[in-house]
């Protein structure tokens, strides 16, 4: 089944180029079937891109997914058309009050910056807090990970040296868990992150269920024992060009970065780097969509169980 999307929401037609199966809500409507309300906190500064890959990700689930696109940053973005944000995302004020199957916030350019420091701090805690009696599954990725750990266990910020760029191979911890469920033993996921998440630190923190790290990367993979909440440090969303961009990008700013480990053929950055992940982000996000959204979110989502934790 597809996902459910704005009829003219600049994806659409993106993935239907790539034969990925996309339904616009005149056709959905249609259909005698309730599909998954899932939200996307788009925290990344090219919305438009990052929709593309969340997107694509989603679609590969036999279930139809009716996706929303929010923002908590009012400021104007440099990299995404006001019209756009206008006309294809809502305002926190204007679904505070709704409960939602699945919840998707995405990571942030901001490993560097303390958490006071981040303009929309207080938003992000309200919606961190918000989902834990509106929605049934939240998925954070990257930045938003360290974000959730400070503001649900108190994790303080942890910070690499460096900056962790590459593809790295990993390992399942809990081959029975439900999010690995179809797994290789070791498979391979991008990073692009300053944060850092050794496992010590996690069990020191928290009860969470590691579920699949790696010994350069740190934690990978994890969640609530109640599958209400999981967290991936990592960018499978990634397309195979993306680490590419974010090198070329930093080398033109005099940044100095080091080469992504494992991504570019024979590491010349003239070569075209080719995506040896995407199999594997396919296979977490249905896993996510069907084991810890659809198989416990209630039919009517106003029987949602607003003291679940």
């Amino acid at each position: 089944m597809p996902i459910r999307v704005p009829d003219e929401l600049p994806a659409v037609n993106f993935l239907r180029n790539e034969n990925v199966f996309v339904m616009t809500t005149s056709r959905a409507k249609t259909q005698e079937i309730r599909p998954l309300k899932v939200l996307i906190l788009n925290l990344m500064p090219k919305k438009i891109e990052t929709e593309n890959q969340f997107l694509r990700l989603l679609s590969n689930s036999p279930l139809q997914i009716d996706v929303q696109l929010l923002r908590i940053d009012s400021r104007e973005s440099k990299n995404t058309p006001a019209e756009h944000l206008n006309n294809f995302y809502c305002d926190f004020d204007d679904i505070q009050h709704d409960n939602y199957d699945g919840l998707i916030v995405t990571g942030a350019p901001l490993g560097l910056v303390d958490f006071c420091d981040v303009a929309y701090w207080p938003q992000i805690e309200r919606v961190i807090h918000w989902a834990k009696e509106h929605v049934t599954s939240t998925l954070f990725v990257c930045w938003a990970v360290q974000a959730a750990l400070n503001v649900l266990y108190g994790t303080p910020k942890m910070t690499r040296d460096t900056k962790l760029s590459g593809v790295y191979a990993h390992q399942m911890l809990q081959p029975l868990a439900l999010l690995t469920r179809g797994f290789d033993e070791t498979f391979l996921a991008p990073h692009s992150r300053y944060a850092d998440f050794p496992l010590e630190e996690l069990r020191k923190y928290s009860d969470l269920d590691i579920l699949a790290g790696s010994e350069e990367a740190g934690a990978y993979l994890f969640a609530t024992k109640d599958k209400r909440m999981a967290f991936v440090t990592g960018h499978p969303e990634y397309d195979a060009g993306t680490l590419a961009g974010e090198y070329l990008r930093d080398l033109e700013a005099g940044l100095a970065p080091e080469m992504p480990f494992n991504y570019f053929p024979q590491d010349n950055a003239e070569l075209t780097p080719k995506a040896t992940w995407r199999s594997h982000g396919h296979l977490l996000f249905t896993n996510w969509l069907n084991y810890y959204v659809y198989q416990i979110t209630p039919f009517d989502l106003r029987q949602m169980n607003p003291t679940l934790e």
